[in-house]
């Protein structure tokens, strides 16, 4: 009987304060570090666990001949000073890849450019890039 009566009296409690309203007052410099942890987030999306970025290369070759894909990056380093030359090997194969581009877009207009030296087999690859993205390069994603 106790407990019925304790019933009756808390639901009653909470029924008569049901009307009442709640004023929560939000520190303005919560907003700041809401919108500096979605751009943390925004970033981190589009990195590996590496702490490098996902992004593309243009392939110029995948040979066995150790000394062609060297003389090969060489060749591009002078060709494209402002470009990153890399060498990837992959048994039995070493492969020049250039330049590091967070969008495809760009790696599509550097590929077009090194269709002219090298006609045949030049193509855009995804890879992990080194590259700092810009505040625009996260907001676009």
């Amino acid at each position: 009987m106790k407990l019925v009566l304790l019933f009756i009296f808390l639901s009653s409690t909470f029924f008569a304060k049901a009307g009442d309203s709640i004023v929560v007052k939000k520190d303005p410099r919560l907003e700041v570090l809401t919108q500096k942890q979605i751009q943390v987030n925004k970033r981190t999306s589009l990195m590996t666990s590496s702490g490098m970025y996902k992004g593309f290369r243009v392939q110029i070759i995948s040979t066995n001949k150790r000394d062609e894909a060297f003389n090969l990056k060489a060749e591009m380093m002078n060709k494209f000073p402002d470009q990153n030359v890399h060498i990837l090997f992959q048994s039995p194969y070493f492969k020049v890849r250039v330049g590091d581009f967070f969008k495809k877009e760009d790696a599509e207009k550097f590929r077009k450019q090194l269709n002219k030296l090298f006609p045949q087999g030049v193509y855009v690859v995804e890879d992990l890039i080194d590259y700092t993205p810009t505040d625009e390069d996260i907001s676009s994603q």
